[in-house]
Protein backbone atom coordinates (compact mmCIF):
# COMPACT_ATOMS: atom_id res chain seq x y z
CA UNK A 1 0.00 0.00 0.00
CA UNK A 2 3.01 2.52 0.84
CA UNK A 3 4.22 1.53 -2.34
CA UNK A 4 0.38 2.49 -4.29
CA UNK A 5 0.55 5.90 -2.02
CA UNK A 6 4.17 7.02 -3.15
CA UNK A 7 3.80 5.88 -6.82
CA UNK A 8 -0.35 7.12 -7.19
CA UNK A 9 -0.02 10.28 -4.46
CA UNK A 10 -3.60 12.02 -6.21
CA UNK A 11 -5.25 8.56 -5.88
CA UNK A 12 -5.12 8.33 -2.21
CA UNK A 13 -4.78 11.89 -0.66
CA UNK A 14 -7.68 13.37 0.86
CA UNK A 15 -10.02 15.75 -1.19
CA UNK A 16 -9.98 19.16 -0.99
CA UNK A 17 -13.88 21.47 -0.81
CA UNK A 18 -13.36 21.32 -4.61
CA UNK A 19 -11.71 18.73 -5.47
CA UNK A 20 -13.07 15.96 -8.02
CA UNK A 21 -11.63 12.06 -8.40
CA UNK A 22 -13.00 9.90 -10.74
CA UNK A 23 -11.58 6.63 -9.72
CA UNK A 24 -11.51 3.66 -13.10
CA UNK A 25 -10.85 0.41 -13.04
CA UNK A 26 -8.33 1.55 -16.15
CA UNK A 27 -7.32 4.59 -14.25
CA UNK A 28 -7.39 7.69 -11.54
CA UNK A 29 -8.33 11.18 -12.83
CA UNK A 30 -7.98 13.63 -10.49
CA UNK A 31 -8.98 17.58 -10.70
CA UNK A 32 -8.12 20.33 -8.80
CA UNK A 33 -9.41 23.92 -8.55
CA UNK A 34 -7.87 25.06 -12.05
CA UNK A 35 -6.83 23.96 -15.78
CA UNK A 36 -3.47 24.31 -15.03
CA UNK A 37 -1.72 20.51 -15.94
CA UNK A 38 -0.30 19.73 -12.59
CA UNK A 39 -4.13 20.40 -11.09
CA UNK A 40 -5.20 17.93 -13.49
CA UNK A 41 -3.38 14.29 -13.41
CA UNK A 42 -4.39 11.35 -14.72
CA UNK A 43 -2.51 8.22 -12.87
CA UNK A 44 -2.54 4.77 -11.85
CA UNK A 45 -3.09 2.91 -15.60
CA UNK A 46 -4.00 -0.95 -15.68
CA UNK A 47 -4.53 -0.23 -19.80
CA UNK A 48 -4.52 -2.90 -22.03
CA UNK A 49 -2.04 -2.25 -25.10
CA UNK A 50 -5.26 -1.99 -27.07
CA UNK A 51 -7.16 0.60 -24.94
CA UNK A 52 -4.44 3.36 -24.66
CA UNK A 53 -6.14 5.92 -27.71
CA UNK A 54 -9.38 5.09 -26.27
CA UNK A 55 -8.10 5.97 -22.64
CA UNK A 56 -6.90 8.94 -23.93
CA UNK A 57 -10.09 10.15 -25.66
CA UNK A 58 -12.22 9.17 -22.78
CA UNK A 59 -10.32 11.35 -20.91
CA UNK A 60 -10.36 14.09 -22.76
CA UNK A 61 -13.80 14.23 -23.03
CA UNK A 62 -13.81 14.32 -19.03
CA UNK A 63 -11.55 17.10 -18.49
CA UNK A 64 -13.56 19.35 -21.81
CA UNK A 65 -16.64 18.99 -19.78
CA UNK A 66 -15.13 20.46 -16.69
CA UNK A 67 -13.62 23.36 -18.95
CA UNK A 68 -10.03 21.99 -18.83
CA UNK A 69 -7.40 22.13 -21.75
CA UNK A 70 -4.29 20.14 -20.13
CA UNK A 71 -3.50 17.53 -17.85
CA UNK A 72 -0.52 15.78 -16.85
CA UNK A 73 -0.19 12.02 -17.38
CA UNK A 74 1.63 10.37 -14.40
CA UNK A 75 3.19 6.83 -15.04
CA UNK A 76 4.47 4.80 -12.53
CA UNK A 77 6.67 2.18 -11.99
CA UNK A 78 3.55 -0.28 -12.03
CA UNK A 79 1.64 1.68 -14.91
CA UNK A 80 0.51 -0.85 -17.91
CA UNK A 81 1.25 -1.83 -20.70
CA UNK A 82 5.15 -1.95 -19.80
CA UNK A 83 5.18 0.91 -23.08
CA UNK A 84 2.91 3.28 -21.92
CA UNK A 85 5.22 6.24 -21.86
CA UNK A 86 6.49 5.45 -25.75
CA UNK A 87 2.69 5.30 -26.47
CA UNK A 88 1.77 8.56 -25.37
CA UNK A 89 4.59 10.03 -26.66
CA UNK A 90 4.14 9.24 -30.06
CA UNK A 91 0.23 10.10 -29.32
CA UNK A 92 2.02 13.66 -29.13
CA UNK A 93 2.71 14.26 -25.19
CA UNK A 94 5.47 15.26 -24.12
CA UNK A 95 7.98 15.64 -21.48
CA UNK A 96 6.43 17.89 -18.71
CA UNK A 97 10.12 19.91 -18.05
CA UNK A 98 11.88 21.20 -16.55
CA UNK A 99 11.38 18.00 -13.93
CA UNK A 100 9.58 14.96 -16.16
CA UNK A 101 10.94 12.28 -13.76
CA UNK A 102 9.85 11.69 -9.87
CA UNK A 103 10.77 9.37 -7.23
CA UNK A 104 8.47 8.28 -5.44
CA UNK A 105 10.27 8.15 -0.79
CA UNK A 106 8.83 7.20 1.99
CA UNK A 107 9.98 7.42 5.50
CA UNK A 108 8.80 4.66 8.19
CA UNK A 109 10.58 6.54 11.08
CA UNK A 110 11.61 9.95 12.71
CA UNK A 111 13.55 12.24 10.44
CA UNK A 112 17.28 13.11 10.80
CA UNK A 113 19.35 15.69 11.92
CA UNK A 114 17.56 18.34 13.44
CA UNK A 115 17.34 22.40 12.74
CA UNK A 116 18.59 24.53 15.00
CA UNK A 117 17.02 28.59 14.79
CA UNK A 118 13.47 27.59 12.86
CA UNK A 119 10.16 27.95 14.12
CA UNK A 120 7.34 26.11 12.00
CA UNK A 121 3.59 26.85 12.51
CA UNK A 122 0.40 25.61 10.37
CA UNK A 123 -1.00 28.42 8.37
CA UNK A 124 -4.40 29.80 9.70
CA UNK A 125 -4.43 33.21 8.19
CA UNK A 126 -5.20 34.97 4.52
CA UNK A 127 -1.89 36.68 5.29
CA UNK A 128 -0.46 33.43 6.34
CA UNK A 129 -1.41 31.58 3.43
CA UNK A 130 -0.52 34.04 0.96
CA UNK A 131 2.96 34.38 2.31
CA UNK A 132 3.21 30.62 1.82
CA UNK A 133 1.70 31.37 -1.91
CA UNK A 134 4.61 33.81 -2.24
CA UNK A 135 7.60 31.85 -1.36
CA UNK A 136 6.22 28.84 -3.75
CA UNK A 137 5.51 31.46 -6.36
CA UNK A 138 9.25 32.92 -6.01
CA UNK A 139 11.01 29.47 -5.40
CA UNK A 140 9.44 28.13 -8.89
CA UNK A 141 9.54 31.22 -10.78
CA UNK A 142 6.08 32.21 -11.02
CA UNK A 143 4.29 35.62 -10.90
CA UNK A 144 4.00 36.76 -7.10
CA UNK A 145 0.00 36.42 -6.29
CA UNK A 146 -1.26 39.30 -4.50
CA UNK A 147 -4.57 37.74 -2.70
CA UNK A 148 -5.17 34.19 -1.84
CA UNK A 149 -8.64 31.92 -1.97
CA UNK A 150 -8.54 29.44 0.54
CA UNK A 151 -11.25 27.14 1.93
CA UNK A 152 -10.78 25.32 5.32
CA UNK A 153 -9.60 21.90 5.00
CA UNK A 154 -8.45 19.96 7.87
CA UNK A 155 -6.80 17.14 6.05
CA UNK A 156 -4.70 19.39 3.84
CA UNK A 157 -2.80 21.32 5.70
CA UNK A 158 0.04 24.52 4.49
CA UNK A 159 2.84 24.97 7.06
CA UNK A 160 5.11 27.51 7.56
CA UNK A 161 9.01 27.89 8.33
CA UNK A 162 10.27 30.96 10.29
CA UNK A 163 13.65 32.03 10.35
CA UNK A 164 14.35 35.17 13.02
CA UNK A 165 10.33 35.55 12.45
CA UNK A 166 10.48 35.83 9.05
CA UNK A 167 8.28 33.67 6.85
CA UNK A 168 11.21 31.38 4.75
CA UNK A 169 10.17 28.07 3.66
CA UNK A 170 6.49 27.01 3.20
CA UNK A 171 5.58 22.91 2.50
CA UNK A 172 1.90 21.68 2.61
CA UNK A 173 0.40 17.93 3.65
CA UNK A 174 -2.30 15.49 2.80
CA UNK A 175 -3.37 13.12 5.84
CA UNK A 176 -4.82 10.27 4.18
CA UNK A 177 -5.58 6.64 5.97
CA UNK A 178 -2.50 5.12 5.28
CA UNK A 179 0.61 7.72 5.10
CA UNK A 180 0.83 11.35 5.10
CA UNK A 181 1.90 12.79 1.21
CA UNK A 182 4.12 15.66 1.17
CA UNK A 183 3.47 18.38 -1.34
CA UNK A 184 5.05 21.50 -2.43
CA UNK A 185 8.32 21.98 -0.08
CA UNK A 186 9.53 25.47 -1.39
CA UNK A 187 12.24 27.53 0.05
CA UNK A 188 13.32 31.21 -0.54
CA UNK A 189 17.23 31.10 -1.85
CA UNK A 190 17.97 33.68 0.09
CA UNK A 191 17.31 31.09 3.17
CA UNK A 192 18.55 28.05 2.15
CA UNK A 193 21.09 25.70 3.42
CA UNK A 194 19.93 27.46 6.75
CA UNK A 195 17.34 23.61 7.64
CA UNK A 196 14.12 25.24 7.23
CA UNK A 197 12.80 22.10 4.54
CA UNK A 198 14.56 19.75 7.18
CA UNK A 199 12.47 21.56 9.93
CA UNK A 200 9.34 21.46 7.56
CA UNK A 201 9.94 17.51 7.25
CA UNK A 202 9.86 17.25 11.09
CA UNK A 203 6.70 19.13 11.77
CA UNK A 204 4.79 16.92 9.47
CA UNK A 205 6.21 14.15 10.49
CA UNK A 206 5.15 15.46 14.28
CA UNK A 207 1.41 15.83 12.83
CA UNK A 208 1.56 12.16 11.06
CA UNK A 209 2.86 10.26 14.11
CA UNK A 210 0.06 12.31 16.28
CA UNK A 211 -2.66 11.17 13.68
CA UNK A 212 -1.76 7.37 14.56
CA UNK A 213 -0.46 7.66 10.57
CA UNK A 214 3.72 7.49 10.81
CA UNK A 215 4.52 7.06 7.66
CA UNK A 216 5.68 10.00 5.12
CA UNK A 217 5.68 9.75 1.25
CA UNK A 218 6.71 12.11 -1.39
CA UNK A 219 7.04 12.31 -5.00
CA UNK A 220 11.05 14.26 -4.89
CA UNK A 221 12.65 15.83 -7.76
CA UNK A 222 16.27 15.82 -8.37
CA UNK A 223 16.73 19.15 -5.64
CA UNK A 224 14.42 17.16 -2.81
CA UNK A 225 15.90 14.12 -3.38
CA UNK A 226 19.57 14.53 -1.76
CA UNK A 227 18.04 15.85 1.26
CA UNK A 228 15.25 13.52 1.82
CA UNK A 229 17.98 10.69 1.84
CA UNK A 230 19.50 12.12 4.27
CA UNK A 231 16.72 12.67 6.56
CA UNK A 232 15.87 9.01 6.22
CA UNK A 233 13.34 8.23 3.01
CA UNK A 234 13.94 5.41 0.97
CA UNK A 235 13.28 5.38 -2.95
CA UNK A 236 10.77 3.05 -4.06
CA UNK A 237 9.80 3.66 -7.71
CA UNK A 238 9.60 6.08 -10.51
CA UNK A 239 7.10 7.99 -11.89
CA UNK A 240 7.39 9.18 -15.63
CA UNK A 241 5.47 12.65 -16.29
CA UNK A 242 3.83 13.68 -19.27
CA UNK A 243 2.05 16.92 -20.17
CA UNK A 244 -1.15 16.44 -22.79
CA UNK A 245 -2.16 19.84 -23.86
CA UNK A 246 -4.94 18.56 -26.10
CA UNK A 247 -7.22 21.89 -26.19
CA UNK A 248 -3.99 24.87 -25.90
Amino acid sequence: MLLEVAENANTYTPLGPSDVRIVDDRYVLWMGRGDEPGWNVAQRFRLRADEVEAVRDELHEILRARGRTACTWEIGSSATPDNLVDRLLDLGLVDDEPTPLAIGMVLTEAPAQASVGVEVRRAQTDDEHLAAERIAAIAFGMPEPTEVHRQHDPNNLVYLAYVDGEPVARASAAFGEHAVSLFGGSTLPEARGRGAYRALVAARWEDAVARGTPVLVTQAGPMSRPILARLGFREVCEIRILLDEFDR
